[in-house]
């Protein structure tokens, strides 16, 4: 006859990405400083079922797009057998790379990235926390549909927005307009509140990540130094410009010369980039020149999006189309 108990509850299965940085970082035994050894261990969470991979240990400094599509490759190959994933990175380009599976992760299971500021050997090390508490994201009912996610110090972070902000804090990381959710323990039970709805989002597919976007920051004064160099060797630019996107007026014929797509971002803190001011450099002229604006990616942000859109073989006016309309 047919029993009438209820089926025992599958255990959670949690996918663990390791790829190097502070959080897997101890001093070296030859005097070097601090370098990736060993990938943390999950604490607690008995009860999930934890599969580990680590497809490099490197500092974060050493990233490329190369080893963001190769993740992005591995996360697509987990997820269809894992209800969550979690990916350990080091803190200084963990921002590019969390974006950058923003824009190539369709998956629907949650993608959790995190790290430490602090290494393995010292008292105050913040590894173990920012790992559970990604895990806990990762497993959460109310994450799916919200693109790859941050969590640091408990406070979970949209990949379009966050940026770190201090280079020693615990507390480094940032971005206007601020987390998008918070997780915290009470005793061994999370308590996980997000403060904004998922939203629909455009992901792409590039055939390569090869193409080369190179960055130029603006500053009083700069008359293009370095400009002609980047344009003939890049298949396109990002310029961190200052305020809303306004330039000197020497940059304005430089950017009316060049064919390759030409994008303006901000170097100011947060804020959009919006093409306000008529005088020679200003933004609406630089878009009538045929720069195109970043909206409110700051520039190693667009220039990823930049690389990517390239990588997809888009024209300059369907580059210009997904930035303009935030499809991001």
């Amino acid at each position: 006859m047919p029993s009438d108990a209820t089926p025992p509850a599958r255990a959670p299965r949690l996918a663990l990405i390791h790829t190097g940085g502070t959080i897997a970082s101890r001093p070296s035994p030859d005097g070097r400083g601090l370098t990736p050894q060993t990938p943390p261990a999950l604490p607690g969470l008995e009860e999930v079922q934890v599969t580990e991979a680590q497809p490099f240990s490197l500092p974060s400094p050493h990233m490329t797009p190369a080893h963001m599509g190769q993740l992005a490759a591995l996360i697509r190959e987990l997820a269809p057998t894992h209800d969550g994933v979690v990916v350990t990175h080091g803190t200084d380009t963990l921002e590019e790379t969390a974006f950058a599976l923003h824009l190539m992760l369709d998956v629907k299971v949650p993608v959790v990235l995190t790290g430490s500021m602090r290494h393995a050997e010292e008292i105050s090390w913040d590894g173990p926390a920012n790992l559970l508490d990604a895990a806990h994201v990762a497993l959460h009912p109310h994450s799916p549909g919200r693109g790859p996610l941050v969590v640091i110090g408990g406070d979970i972070f949209d990949a379009r927005t966050v940026t770190k902000i201090h280079t020693t804090a615990v507390d480094a990381f940032g971005g206007y307009p601020g987390p998008i959710g918070r997780i915290d323990r009470e005793g061994h039970t999370p308590r996980l509140h997000y403060f904004a709805m998922p939203e629909p989002r455009a992901t792409y597919h590039p055939a390569h990540l090869q193409a080369r976007v190179e960055i130029l920051y603006a500053y009083a004064g700069w008359t293009g130094e370095g400009y002609a160099e980047a344009a003939a060797r890049a298949d396109g630019l990002v310029i961190a410009a200052l305020g809303t996107g306004n330039l000197p007026a020497e940059l304005l014929p430089l950017i009316q010369g060049t064919a390759k797509p030409v994008v303006i971002a901000t170097r100011t803190h947060a804020g959009p980039v919006l093409p306000v001011y008529g005088y020679a450099g200003g933004g609406a002229t630089l878009v009538e020149a045929g720069a195109i604006p970043a909206s409110f990616l700051n520039a190693h942000k667009a220039r990823l999006l930049l690389l990517i859109l390239l990588g997809q073989g888009l024209t300059r006016e369907q580059i210009q189309t997904v930035f303009e309309r935030d499809e991001f």
